[in-house]
């Protein structure tokens, strides 16, 4: 049965003559748009135990704590909020009047367009609650990047995801993929993105983080999760900011283990010719959910659970993996590139190239606007090619960029890329370590 999907005011009204659910709501960075909306759906008074915004920095630091990292829009900063929020009515509320209440604390902190369109609108957004009287707490954490161009729509979007939060706590927090999907209940598509979920406490015991992080891909609110070696989800922007970013993109379903000698060669390059260095280098391999959804953007649970033991098999060799449903290379180069990092090295196998610079197979009277697409989202100073070569079987030849087959009508573009070293070779391999394809 359809999931019914209560309207916003509605979700906020259920909240405020629930007598059972008392809380705090403080917010940084948007006005107190998610407290808003419960005042204005009336009997907020069942609810609210207080609202704040702690906008100058030096409030905020006196009641929080200062960021060592100067940073105010950060997972730590949401943290301290809403420890101290929690705390103060616990400590505060005591007494025969709240002896049935389960509370809660409300908190985001968040930057949406500045006047002059200069910034990257996002925030951090999170409630801590009690799911019976007196017992242990529960935390949801989500990071959230607001894709509206006012900042006005920015702000509606922040108080109707807020609301969305703290009625799927107390309402899905049993079903995660229903409390994830609750999460852009009447928001528009393309209003949001919602990268990183995080969930701890006892409700959330048997929870698989990596699972509901792939939902997120799954369901279209994100393009891609990272998970680091062990297991944990993080958030894309925090880990791949300014780094250097070398990845080997694998295939869906793909029975053996990535080409891991072959990727180590890569890495060796690519940290030869950046002269990047191991402490500010993130090594990645990706894994491709893109093929794996149907036309709806929807994927069954099958799937979505052999990515969840993919990444975590993958993990368990020591590596970072990240999933995502970029079914080209121009668009993980696009989306990389957002990251502003220093240099980006994206490994593949050399048959790959071979049917991008192959025009039977595409459609021929469109193939030249296609590549040309291609490549000028692929490449730029800083994002560059390693391929790793083949073995034909048929002839028992190794393949690399020297002697593919390109379409006649690709080959100028092609040897221009290798002239410049937008694509290069992985050198100095062992020809043992070469498979077919």
């Amino acid at each position: 049965m359809a999931r019914e999907i209560f309207e916003t005011k509605r979700k906020a009204l259920k909240i405020n003559l629930n007598p059972d659910i008392y809380g705090t709501f403080a917010e940084i960075g948007a006005g107190q748009e998610v407290a808003r909306n419960f005042f204005e759906a009336g009997a907020a008074s069942g609810t609210i135990a207080k609202t704040m915004s702690a906008y100058d920095m030096a409030f905020s630091d006196a009641i929080y704590g200062a960021e060592e990292s100067g940073r105010y829009v950060s997972r730590t900063r949401l943290t301290k909020m809403i420890e101290h929020e929690f705390n103060l009515l616990t400590e505060r509320l005591q007494g025969h009047k709240y002896a049935n209440k389960t509370f809660f604390a409300f908190a985001d902190t968040v930057t949406t367009l500045n006047f002059a369109k200069t910034n990257e609108p996002h925030g951090w957004v999170g409630i801590r609650f009690q799911h019976e009287v007196g017992g242990p707490t529960n935390d949801i954490v989500i990071h959230i990047r607001l894709l509206d161009s006012d900042n006005r729509l920015q702000s509606k979007v922040l108080g109707i995801i807020g609301v969305n939060l703290v009625f799927a706590a107390y309402f899905y927090a049993n079903d995660p993929q229903t409390m994830i999907e609750s999460l852009v209940d009447n928001l528009s598509v393309g209003s949001v993105e919602i990268d990183l979920v995080k969930v701890s406490g006892p409700i959330f015991e048997q929870v698989n983080e990596r699972l509901i992080n792939l939902y997120l891909i799954a369901k279209g609110f994100a393009n891609a999760a990272i998970f680091r070696p062990d297991g944990r989800a993080v958030q894309i922007k925090d880990y791949l900011y300014k780094k250097n970013i070398i990845i080997l993109r694998t295939k869906y379903r793909q029975k053996s283990n990535p080409n891991f000698d072959l990727f180590n060669l890569a890495v060796e390059q690519f940290r030869k010719n950046t002269q990047a260095v191991p402490e500010d280098t993130v090594v990645l391999i990706e894994v491709l959910m893109g093929n794996a959804l149907d036309e709806d953007n929807t994927i069954t649970d099958a799937d979505l659970n052999y990515f969840a033991e993919r990444a975590e098999y993958l993990c368990s060799t020591g590596n970072n993996i990240m999933v995502s449903n970029f079914r080209r290379n121009n668009h993980l180069a696009e989306f990389v590139k957002t990251f502003r990092p220093k240099h980006v090295g994206i490994a593949t196998n050399v048959s790959n190239l071979r049917n991008i610079f192959t025009s039977d197979n595409y459609n021929k009277e469109q193939y030249t606007n296609e590549l040309l697409t291609y490549i000028s989202g692929m490449f730029s100073k800083d994002v560059k090619l390693y391929a790793y070569p083949y073995l034909n079987k048929k002839n028992n030849e190794i393949i690399t960029t020297k002697n593919m087959t390109v379409s006649e009508e690709a080959k100028p573009l092609f040897d221009f890329l290798i002239k410049n070293h937008y694509i290069v070779d992985i050198e100095n391999y062992d020809e043992k370590f070469v498979k077919t394809v």
